[in-house]
């Protein structure tokens, strides 16, 4: 189960710092690619940022690289999103994922928390 948290509304420039606790499962006793989703109204989900399964590579959308930081923390078991100089265009429903068997997380992966709302005032 992924549950996230830290969403609100913030001003344009400001930060925020999602989190996503994962239960039910330790993150260090099987590798799963963990990630960030995002919907704004109207708009197709879409990655923002994900760490690879295996290699524990990050990947971000280029849309938010240099501003925002996905990271992982085996001792909380939760995956983070922090989130800096945010735009109003970032305003969206923001969701956690995992996949314990592809190497990315994906649209179909099979985890899926319930999201939070992120939104960016200007």
């Amino acid at each position: 189960q992924l549950v996230e948290s830290g969403g609100g509304l913030v001003q344009a420039g400001g930060s925020l710092k999602l989190s996503c606790l994962v239960s039910g499962r330790p993150l260090w006793s099987r590798p799963m690619a963990m990630g960030w989703f995002r919907q704004a109204p109207g708009k197709e989900r879409e990655i923002v940022a994900g760490i690879r399964r295996r290699s524990g590579d990050s990947d971000y959308a280029d849309s938010v690289k240099g501003r925002f930081t996905i990271s992982k923390d085996f001792a909380k078991n939760a995956v983070y999103l922090q989130m800096n100089n945010l735009k109003p265009e970032d305003t969206a429903v923001y969701s956690c994922s995992a996949d314990d068997l592809q190497e990315r997380v994906s649209p179909l992966s099979p985890y899926w928390g319930q999201g939070t709302q992120v939104t960016v005032s200007s």
